[in-house]
């Protein structure tokens, strides 16, 4: 039987899987499965950057600053996130990157959950806007 109710820690969570809290990639028999909501806890040192923009996106995404300062840079556009609770939101095909200008933690949520990204390399899903498998 699936448990009713999960409790945990986000830092040290998100330590297991790459910062990832909840989504389609977990197991069905955790209740953390979701195929409709990807969730997770960012930790980014100051200097840490997207290694490629994502583009083609599939999802609407929101990213909520938890503490330092993390910019996110659009085509033509870029937006700081510089205080607790700043947020963004943005829609699908909009391509994105972004900067960690100083030590950041920021919770995304992204939905829907989409099968079939993938992790391309090391950088790819540190700020939680996923890969594809052609490399995003």
């Amino acid at each position: 039987m699936t448990d009713i109710v999960y409790a945990g820690n986000a830092g040290k969570d998100a330590a297991l899987d790459r910062g990832w809290l909840l989504g389609h990639f977990k197991d069905p028999s955790d209740l953390r499965h979701s195929e409709d909501v990807e969730i997770k806890w960012g930790v980014h040192p100051k200097g840490d950057e997207r290694a490629h923009w994502v583009t083609g996106e599939d999802r609407t995404a929101l990213q909520v600053l938890v503490s330092g300062r993390f910019r996110v840079d659009f085509p033509g556009r870029s937006v700081v996130l510089a205080e607790q609770g700043d947020y963004v939101v943005w829609g699908r095909g909009v391509d994105h990157s972004w900067y960690a200008e100083e030590e950041s933690v920021v919770l995304t949520v992204r939905w829907p959950s989409v099968p079939g990204y993938a992790v391309a390399d090391a950088d790819a899903e540190q700020d939680g806007s996923g890969a594809r498998n052609a490399g995003n």
